[in-house]
């Protein structure tokens, strides 16, 4: 590969198999771009990760995904390697995420539509925890919807900041440790991750609980705080987190959801979630609500009112997408069981 071609990433041919196209976004570490699989034409995402960089993290991110490989809502790794300057990654094409629905839909879901994706969001999370990581990054922007078929599916991708918790035989747990950066969001990270503790199994579901109130509220009470350094950001967040009760933070929502923080805000470090008895408080709230697992998530409505509204004004339908969403209408026939397809 010569210097110019070098200098172009959009030159590439990876694996002697995939195409690389246009740029669609960026991971923890590294830019994700379309990809076309020359052999069949399916599309696919390729991501990219100069090799000459500080802390290469994509081999490690590609060999978690080879552990995960075969979960529900776990991407496939297509290939990994290293092509000219840069270490490449292809996994499976997905939809948009979670936070580009939620852009989508007016930055607010509906109770059903959280409770509809929660219980599958938590199931990502335990199936990475019985794999022994915790995920240490989960936020909105890290849960994709499939395409086609699968538009009902919740994916968890970005496992460059993932981490082996216990050993893989022995179920040795990693130990309790103090004054650590913090690694993964701010927004979301856990009370005791912002206090300097060794992330655990614990810190990733109160992750989530925030991810569920972001959801609802349309915003948490700790952004948009001003500071002069991100040090001082993380600080004033943290404090405004530690001084948000929980009933603060799910006044107006339903008291499972209150239940849910005070279960994992009092898991001790290497405390096996009872993660069963979580998803029960979302189930039970589900059914008490009158609520039908349909799959009509709050972007599928849309897209529906979007479709009808086209079909007046036009002899030819056209559904109107969220961003990045290049699927075909959702399958709307739940599956069985419950909030787990």
């Amino acid at each position: 590969m010569d210097a110019q071609a070098r200098a172009r990433p959009l030159d590439l041919v990876v694996g002697r198999k995939f195409r690389l196209g246009r740029k669609v976004g960026s991971g923890s570490f590294g830019d994700i771009y379309l990809g076309t699989n020359m052999t069949s034409g399916e599309e696919v995402a390729i991501k990219l990760e100069n090799s000459r960089s500080k802390h290469p993290q994509l081999m490690y991110e590609s060999r978690i995904y080879k552990i995960l490989n075969g979960g529900m809502g776990i991407p496939n790794l297509l290939w990994f390697g290293i092509e000219g300057e840069y270490n490449v990654m292809v996994i499976d094409l997905l939809g948009p995420s979670l936070e580009d629905l939620f852009n989508f839909c007016g930055r607010r879901f509906t109770l059903k539509t959280v409770l509809m994706i929660a219980d599958q969001l938590l199931s990502r999370i335990e199936y990475c925890h019985t794999m022994n990581f915790i995920h240490r990054d989960v936020k909105p922007d890290n849960f994709l919807i499939g395409l086609g078929k699968r538009a009902q599916i919740c994916y968890v991708i970005d496992f460059g900041l993932a981490k082996k918790y216990r050993d893989s035989k022995t179920h040795q747990h990693i130990p309790y440790r103090e004054n650590k950066n913090l690694t993964g969001t701010a927004r979301y990270a856990s009370i005791n991750t912002h206090v300097g503790i060794e992330q655990s199994r614990r810190d990733d579901l109160e992750s989530l609980g925030y991810v569920y109130m972001y959801f609802l509220r349309g915003s948490l009470p700790w952004q948009g705080l001003k500071a002069n350094t991100k040090k001082q950001k993380y600080e004033k967040i943290m404090e405004k987190k530690i001084n948000t009760p929980t009933d603060v933070l799910c006044r107006g929502f339903p008291t499972e959801l209150r239940a849910y923080f005070e279960y994992t805000r009092a898991l001790r470090f290497d405390d096996k979630p009872d993660y069963a008895y979580l998803r029960r408080l979302f189930k039970e709230l589900f059914f008490r609500k009158g609520f039908q697992f349909d799959a009509m998530f709050d972007w599928t409505v849309l897209n529906l009112q979007a479709g009808r509204g086209d079909a007046a004004a036009s002899s030819s339908h056209h559904a109107v997408a969220a961003p990045g969403y290049t699927s075909a209408m959702p399958d709307r026939r739940p599956s069985p069981p419950f909030l787990n397809p």
